[in-house]
């Protein structure tokens, strides 16, 4: 009798999301957005680099960032892509209940992050008076934190659809391979921000 841990054992290859040529065009096609995503971002980095000083008396960078909240929150992040390391070897198990446990969790530690994003913009707004009109640099900041924010908002309704999809379809060659991608995606975003976390929030603070 089959166990829960190996309900679609024998249905699968080892790696299910590359059993068809359409799952390998899935992936590769999606590493080639992705390098149109990381030059998107280059130029976001650009133009944060070249304004963060032009603060027209406003708020500076070492004044408003309070690295404790940031480091939790890059802490949320980087834990949310071992998560979703753990829901593709699962996958690769062949164990459904797993995956959709791991996928579960990345939503809810990208959540989290999320939470922690919109709190720290309030305070800067509400508190600091730090909008996004206030200064060259809090439009550069706003613009390039907010984008990533968007980013992994977008991810957290992507794998949350999935998971959805999942529960109605199960994992087949069909679903594993966008399973797959939305790990790479997942994994990119995490990359994204401790690059914001390195140039932003540590530089802000020390430079």
């Amino acid at each position: 009798m089959a166990s829960a841990h190996t309900e679609v054992d024998g249905k699968l290859p080892h790696e299910p999301e590359k059993a068809t040529l359409e799952g390998r065009n899935k992936i590769l096609g999606f590493w080639l957005f992705l390098g149109g995503e990381a030059v998107l971002f280059g130029t976001l980095f650009a133009t944060f680099l070249t304004l963060r000083n032009q603060t027209n008396e406003g708020p500076t960078a070492n004044e408003l960032f309070a690295l404790p909240l940031t480091a939790v929150a890059t802490f949320l992040l980087l834990v949310s892509s071992l998560t979703s390391v753990f829901a593709i070897q699962a996958m690769h198990r062949h164990n459904l209940p797993s995956l959709k446990k791991w996928l579960f969790v990345t939503v809810l530690l990208g959540l989290a992050f999320l939470g922690l994003e919109i709190y720290e913009f309030a305070e800067y707004m509400i508190l600091d008076d730090f909008g996004m009109t206030t200064s060259a640099f809090s439009s550069a900041f706003y613009t390039l934190v907010g984008f990533h924010g968007a980013h992994v908002a977008f991810g957290v309704v992507w794998i949350g659809i999935l998971i959805g999809q999942l529960y109605k379809k199960g994992l087949t060659v069909v679903t594993a391979p966008k399973i797959y991608v939305s790990a790479i995606y997942w994994h990119f975003i995490d990359v994204v921000w401790v690059f914001i976390f390195t140039v932003v929030y540590l530089l802000g603070k020390v430079g």
